[in-house]
């Protein structure tokens, strides 16, 4: 397995393997990292995408949880796909690189919002060490159906933080 930033010509792939139909989800989040504003991490294997989550430089969109954690960068979009190859250590694997990734940046914390009906999600989470922090807030988002219609999304979420290690291996 292969996790390394999105290519411009790993869209078409993303979108045939991993669809996001008219809502163009990687092309926004290529864009982001374009602009400076994320890092979008792919995940390969056999030269298939098969993963992906996106680390914003910016935090959270969530106005309560960027009061509470100015600066701290969050993953967000984290994906395993087709549903067959999850809980085979591919989000393990992209979570560890955007922890990498940040730490490598200066970063002291990395954060997380789950679902609050991803149960798994949430005790692979917590397993990897991210830490409740009573802060909670509606992950609000969009999508178009296969008909051009816009759909609005409110999810009650948790965010999640951990505290990474610097190269010294130090606690920062």
């Amino acid at each position: 397995m292969i996790i390394r930033q999105c290519r411009d010509d790993d869209l078409s792939l993303l979108e045939q393997h991993i669809p996001s139909g008219r809502s163009r989800v990687h092309e926004a989040r290529f864009h982001r990292q374009q602009q400076g504003l994320s890092t979008f991490l792919t995940a390969w294997i056999d030269d298939a995408p098969v993963g992906h989550g996106e680390v914003r430089w910016g935090g959270c969109a969530a106005v309560e949880v960027r009061e509470r954690y100015p600066g701290c960068p969050e993953l967000n979009g984290l994906a395993v796909w087709p549903p067959e190859r999850r809980s085979h250590g591919i989000g393990t694997a992209i979570i560890q690189a955007a922890e990498a990734i940040v730490a490598q940046r200066g970063n002291c914390h990395i954060g997380l919002g789950v679902d609050d009906q991803n149960l798994r999600a949430a005790a692979l989470y917590l397993r990897l060490g991210y830490q409740e922090t009573g802060c909670r807030y509606l992950d609000r988002y969009h999508y178009i159906d296969d008909h051009g219609i816009r759909h609005e999304v409110s999810d009650p979420c948790r965010f999640l933080i951990k505290q990474l290690q610097n190269a010294n291996d130090q606690r920062l």
